[in-house]
């Protein structure tokens, strides 16, 4: 029998699930677009401000989007406590979490409602398939974002060391942005990778440039000459330099900050070598580093854009892939390539 695997890109507002089969065509995949686990833990602590109830945040480490309801439940005059593990979901700093107004509790107190926190739950995974008709699967794959814990350092920075690595220690492959082992400072994966049965996993910026190396065409593409990828995301553009099938570019700044003109302006300098991780920091950006940039690829001209923003670049000489027939599912495809790369398909 084939093998099955379930591969996750979780965001800020949904969720994207690809139910892969093992030598089944790609169409005949299922496929799901879910509400992310932080916006349902979002919508769960507004009814409890809504009932006028303290809550407790229990669980693990996830996505911290949820804190838009946080606040909010505060403000309103409830009090909001907090497991410690289950806290840093909302800093990896407890005694500023504190200083919010966040009151850490080792166990839930009374005349409490308990908000159960988690980027995975495999018991509600099995329920979900199940009721599908689906069998839980031989391996689950996820991708979250993770700005890492980096005490004594702006978190830009840190983050940043995620892409520095993949061009000075592993020589620009791609198949090292799907961790095995994840580095310590990035908890939120690490917690991830644990919930789910201790599969890969990856950062969602990397795993939707991966999705666009899923695309046969594009990967033949960058063996011919360099080519430009832009994932524009709700919050972060990644933005990839790739010739033959290897990284020698990557730059990140935040969607909020930028135009199209800006973008696309940046993303000219950028495949010229022309910024710097200074010039984009300084702009309230990650950072931008590039290794030599060989005279045969051509300058990378040709532009593939993707990600739920990427209408940014409508009126630009770009193209829009859409990996495995679905744009939204980029990081799912782009989490099986990783592993493809690495031999496990």
């Amino acid at each position: 029998m084939s093998r099955k695997i379930l591969s996750l890109d979780i965001g800020s507002g949904t969720q994207d699930v690809l139910y892969y089969r093992e030598g089944v065509e790609i169409e005949n995949c299922f496929k799901f677009v879910l509400p992310s686990p932080a916006r349902v833990v979002g919508e769960k602590i507004r009814e409890q401000t809504r009932r006028g109830v303290n809550i407790y945040l229990t669980g693990k480490n996830m996505g911290g989007g949820f804190a838009r309801a946080v606040f909010p439940h505060m403000e309103a005059g409830f009090k909001v406590f907090a497991d410690p593990q289950a806290a840093l979901a909302l800093g990896d700093d407890l005694s500023q979490l504190e200083k919010k107004g966040i009151i850490l509790k080792d166990s839930l107190p009374s005349d409490t409602i308990p908000v159960h926190l988690c980027d995975f739950d495999a018991g509600w995974w099995q329920c979900f398939l199940s009721a599908a008709g689906l069998e839980y699967p031989d391996l689950v794959v996820a991708s979250v974002q993770d700005h890492g814990y980096h005490p004594g350092k702006s978190n830009r920075i840190g983050r940043f060391n995620l892409w520095e690595k993949l061009l000075l220690v592993h020589k620009g492959n791609p198949a090292s942005l799907l961790f095995d082992i994840v580095p310590s400072e990035f908890t939120r994966l690490r917690e991830l990778q644990q919930s789910i049965g201790g599969g890969p996993v990856s950062d969602t910026g990397a795993a939707a440039v991966l999705g666009a190396l899923f695309v046969d065409e594009i990967m033949d593409h960058s063996h011919r000459e360099g080519i430009c990828l832009i994932n524009v995301g709700n919050s972060h553009i990644v933005s990839f330099l790739i010739y033959k099938g290897l990284v020698f570019g990557v730059y990140e700044h935040h969607t909020g900050n930028m135009t199209s003109e800006k973008l696309w302006n940046e993303s000219l300098s950028f495949r010229k070598g022309d910024i710097c991780f200074q010039d984009v920091f300084d702009d309230w950006g990650h950072g931008c580093m590039t290794l030599d940039l060989p005279d045969a690829a051509g300058g990378f001209i040709p532009t593939y854009v993707m990600g739920p923003k990427r209408n940014l670049l409508n009126d630009y000489p770009v193209e829009f892939p859409s990996p495995g027939g679905d744009m939204m599912l980029a990081g799912c495809f782009g989490l099986i390539k990783g592993l493809q790369l690495k031999g496990r398909l």
